[in-house]
């Protein structure tokens, strides 16, 4: 399938906003397992830019406090980096999946060494079902 990125500048910080968008000949279902934020979950198998997601605290049963990591890039020029974000997942009636986070600080996870600690503005998934 054919992916479509674009872009626009921030009004919030000195870069652009980005959106990726396809379609995927997969149920909501499948592609969902492959993408949300869970410890144990799909996504550090196929995305060789996350290395690591934990839960550092479960907040309730959609919200909680992730850590993710990131190895390190360009033969070791990019040091690893490590993420603090709260994270909200929710599923809608009509079957659309989301999963939205922002940056946090968490008494529980204090910046580990060896790593930067990186700063996500705020962010998400969304999978649509569409018919067909």
């Amino acid at each position: 399938g054919e992916v479509a990125v674009s872009w626009r500048p921030s009004a919030e910080f000195a870069g652009n906003l980005y959106k990726g968008e396809g379609i995927l000949p997969a149920s909501p279902q499948k592609v969902w397992e492959c993408i949300k934020p869970v410890a144990g979950g799909l996504r550090t198998k196929w995305d060789q830019n996350v290395k690591d997601f934990e839960v550092i605290e479960a907040i309730s049963d959609t919200v909680s406090i992730c850590r993710t990591t990131t190895p390190s890039a360009c033969m070791r020029i990019i040091s690893p980096r490590e993420f603090v974000d709260v994270v909200v997942m929710k599923q809608y009636e009509d079957g659309t999946m989301l999963s939205a986070a922002t940056n946090v600080e968490h008494p529980l996870c204090p910046p580990q060494p060896n790593f930067v600690r990186g700063f996500n503005y705020p962010c998400g998934c969304f999978c649509i079902p569409v018919p067909g």
